[in-house]
């Protein structure tokens, strides 16, 4: 089975192909540049190297959110142009559950945490269990110390990884009195290969949809809805006073 996998969902970028249960190549970024400037050059790429051609994909991944609206959207119309094009269908992993395939082996618990501003994460708990992984806490959007107070409960070895490390570390070693560590560079960051492995699994159950019918999962409002709905709300409060 092929699988071209991508995930433009957060701060990296990323492209792979599995055939075969073999990540054939993967290529991912991290820098200043826009997903729509990298995300399909990557893809050629990506596909040039594994010595494949699109038209051998047999499904399209990507990472279904949460994350950046703007990055869930690039790869959302990326995946259902690629699998149109092919007549295949699109597997939509959830972001946070590929984060933590990153750490398959891990003996723990597996915290990734992005970045979702105003000091709330997108984040779940994970651990494995017989190499595959298992969902303790299903991804979700709250406060930081929501799930950093879940976490130390479970009183598990716990490593957290994703984007928000480095933005939460400081918070994670205040509030942290488990044994805990940080995963290493290579494995914080969203990686294709990791989207690729979950959605061949969920291939083989039959979770998949035709390009049409796939959509991204924002778990929160978008903050331009934010900024409109209380913009709303003040005219509204405007509006009620006695001249």
């Amino acid at each position: 089975m092929n699988i071209l996998a991508i995930d433009s969902s957060g701060l990296a970028a990323s492209a792979a192909v599995l055939s075969d249960d073999t990540v054939k190549a993967e290529f991912s970024v991290c820098n200043k540049l826009t997903h729509s400037e990298t995300l399909m050059p990557m893809i050629d790429e990506v596909i040039k190297a594994s010595g494949l051609m699109l038209s051998d994909m047999d499904a399209i991944a990507v990472t279904e959110g949460p994350g950046s609206f703007t990055g869930l959207r690039i790869g959302s119309a990326t995946a259902k142009g690629l699998a149109e094009a092919i007549d295949k269908p699109v597997i939509g992993v959830p972001t946070v559950d590929a984060l933590a395939q990153n750490m398959a082996g891990f003996d723990g618990n597996i915290v990734p945490l992005m970045d979702a501003r105003r000091n709330e994460t997108y984040t779940g708990i994970y651990t494995f269990k017989k190499d595959e992984l298992a969902i303790l806490r299903e991804q979700c959007a709250v406060p930081l110390t929501d799930i950093l107070e879940d976490a130390v409960q479970r009183n598990e070895r716990t490593v957290f990884l994703g984007d928000g490390v480095r933005v939460f570390e400081e918070q994670i070693r205040d509030y942290c009195h488990i044994p805990y560590t940080f995963a290493p560079a290579s494995l914080r960051l969203q990686r294709a290969s990791s989207v690729a492995v979950l959605a061949e699994r969920y291939y083989e159950r039959g979770q998949y949809k035709d390009a049409a019918e796939y959509s991204p999962i924002y778990l929160r409002v978008s903050q331009a809805e934010r900024e409109r709905a209380e913009a709303e709300r003040v005219k509204e409060k405007q509006d009620e006073k006695p001249e």
